[in-house]
């Protein structure tokens, strides 16, 4: 979006801030205004493409979630962010783009099942690639990087093999990323590799 048109948009909506971006125009929206915006974001300006829809948890502050997400004007060739906060920080929710965005559907319960966020208006919130049991949302900060340990869901299964689902193994943790260079050269890595499931992890 050019910066003319956010002026222009802006001025529709007053209710949108720039947001601090270090590659597409990004802004703040209100959780209640969502909807709105992206129906107009779709009819007015052009972007009629849903790329992603994430969350990011903050932790410690408060607001302690928030909604992201990506749009593209496939005629214009523009992203956009969009930023949206969970008003409570126990239970959070934001309203469902399931009837603006096909693609929301599938993004949503992802986002439902690994942050614990809900989607109000989605028309089937199930977990996505948890099983609908599991306790825990495993993006979230506070859930350790290893795992926790939780009794098999197949009932069958873990009492012919007495086994439960273990945590992983931090062989070489804690992992870390630049945000600095290429994409390629940013995954997480082991700060320490000296060591692996093999070969113990030195004393000293």
């Amino acid at each position: 979006m050019a910066e003319s048109e956010f002026a222009q948009f802006k001025e529709r909506f007053d209710y949108l801030s720039e947001r601090q971006t270090a590659d597409h125009l990004a802004v703040n929206c209100p959780a209640e205004k969502l909807v709105e915006l992206c129906i107009v974001l779709r009819e007015d300006f052009g972007y009629d493409l849903l790329v992603d829809l994430t969350a990011v948890d903050w932790d410690a502050q408060s607001p302690r979630f928030t909604g992201m997400y990506h749009l593209l004007s496939t005629t214009k060739h523009e992203y956009l962010r969009i930023a949206a906060d969970c008003l409570d920080d126990i239970k959070p929710s934001l309203p469902s783009l399931c009837e603006v965005f096909a693609a929301a559907n599938w993004h949503e319960r992802e986002t439902y099942d690994l942050m614990g966020i809900h989607y109000d208006g989605h028309p089937d919130l199930r977990r996505i690639l948890m099983w609908d049991e599991y306790p825990y949302h495993p993006l979230r900060k506070d859930f350790p990087l290893a795992g926790i340990e939780v009794p098999l869901p197949a009932d069958d299964v873990a009492e012919a093999t007495g086994a439960a689902v273990l945590p992983a193994p931090m062989m070489g943790g804690p992992f870390v990323s630049s945000a600095d260079g290429p994409m390629s050269q940013t995954e997480p890595s082991a700060r320490d590799e000296s060591w692996t499931e093999q070969e113990e992890k030195p004393t000293d």
